[in-house]
């Protein structure tokens, strides 16, 4: 019923039936080991399957020339293993923290990091980087000035530069709120062209600068002025004078001293100074100021605390009498009036808000101690030099601009 199990030796080989040119091409396989020797035994699959493996590489042994009795063996080195921690390259490194390394650069850095690729220029050049710049005796300006005001700068100082054409075609409106341009050597286009561009200026000084009826009504475009410094300023008509002032509604510090000033001029500013002015300086207009338009000034500004009228010859001491309506004043400067009686200085003590007065030249020195003693509350002679509005206080090495330091500044090279 069951047939008998036969030995797998007894087996007919199934190589008889393949035709001659396969068996050919068996025997060709030397490196094979035949399939009948390794069958001796079907338990042990294992040395079977090794024995049909493609063959295992040796290790290549070498005899070299100088050590032929001992023979070497040539080995790969195995690679090393990564180490575990990954290594932190710029790259990976956040936007924000590169902001941070950049905020610490000076600005000769940064313009030098800004040309490693395209991110980091951008980086460089953004608009947090560049707050507050001070180019003061940058020789060649236009280009530095052009790409400065691009990056968005907020305060920018550059006083007693020349500034030549700045490109500024591709921007409408700048960001910059305190700017100082004193003493620059400028054309009246360039000036119509930056003022222009500026909506958002809160303190501004264009001392000793030629201007023009049209850089005043670009002033007017800026409601937030609040500190103007004018001094030494001309090239303006009187009714764009008085334009500016009756739209910059919000001036708190006021400077229009020793301009080219007509009678017109005095009149058309003391007419329409806004409300909100706290110090004024009109000083240097000497027989352009007269008693009533002191009287015209008081009535429109009743909160100013710092009133310079220097350099104004027709005032008298019958003006005091108009200072006297101003409750807030604190510090007067009539120096060089000099229809001002010394005698008559001693009515100030009926004004007991007055703590500072300048009367350089109507006082003699000698005449001083008396005087000092009859206004014993009143500092006199103690200032040299007006503030109001002046965008930098103090020595040389200050490059604050209205309290504000500047956080980029170019550094001219020392010359002997």
């Amino acid at each position: 019923m069951f047939r008998e199990r036969k030995h797998l030796q007894e087996l007919p080989s199934s190589s008889g039936n393949l035709p001659k040119w396969t068996q050919l091409q068996e025997t060709k396989k030397t490196h094979k080991v035949p399939f009948e020797d390794n069958c001796e035994n079907e338990c042990t699959p294992q040395d079977l399957i090794q024995s049909w493996s493609p063959p295992q590489k040796r290790p290549r042994i070498c005899k070299g020339k100088e050590n032929e009795d001992v023979p070497f063996v040539l080995a790969r080195r195995p690679r090393k293993k990564r180490e575990s921690e990954a290594v932190i390259s710029w790259d990976s490194l956040p936007d924000e923290l590169l902001l941070r390394i950049f905020h610490g650069l000076p600005l000769v850095d940064l313009l030098k990091v800004s040309r490693v690729c395209k991110r980091w220029h951008r980086l460089a050049f953004d608009e947090s980087l560049w707050h507050s710049v001070d180019l003061t005796r940058k020789a060649l300006l236009a280009p530095a000035l052009s790409q400065v005001l691009t990056a968005g700068v907020v305060a920018l100082r550059c006083p007693r530069t020349c500034i030549g054409k700045p490109s500024l075609k591709n921007i409408r409106s700048l960001r910059v709120q305190h700017m100082d341009l004193s003493s620059c050597t400028v054309s009246v286009a360039v000036l119509e062209d930056i003022i222009g561009r500026c909506f958002r200026l809160q303190d501004l000084s264009l001392e000793g600068l030629v201007l023009s009826d049209q850089v005043l009504i670009c002033l007017a475009q800026n409601p937030e002025l609040l500190r103007l410094n004018m001094s030494g300023c001309s090239g303006f008509s009187a009714h764009s004078l008085g334009e500016m002032l009756h739209h910059c509604t919000r001036l708190d510090e006021l400077n229009m001293s020793w301009c080219e000033f007509t009678s017109d001029h005095v009149k058309a500013a003391v007419n329409n100074i806004p409300e909100s002015v706290t110090q004024l300086n009109l000083s240097g207009y000497r027989q352009n100021l007269h008693i009533a338009d002191v009287e015209v000034l008081v009535a429109r500004c009743p909160h100013i605390a710092n009133l310079d009228l220097s350099d104004n010859v027709l005032l008298t001491s019958d003006s005091f009498q108009h200072f006297c309506k101003l409750p807030a004043l604190h510090q007067l400067a009539l120096s060089r009036c000099y229809q001002i009686h010394p005698a008559a200085l001693v009515d100030f003590e009926n004004l007991p808000s007055l703590k500072m007065l300048e009367v350089f030249g109507i006082l003699q020195d000698t005449n001083l101690p008396i005087l000092t003693k009859g206004l014993p509350h009143i500092k006199i002679n103690s200032c040299y030099f007006t503030t109001i509005a002046r965008p930098t206080v103090g020595s040389k090495k200050n490059r604050d601009i209205w309290g504000i330091s500047c956080r980029l500044a170019y550094r001219a090279p020392f010359t002997a």
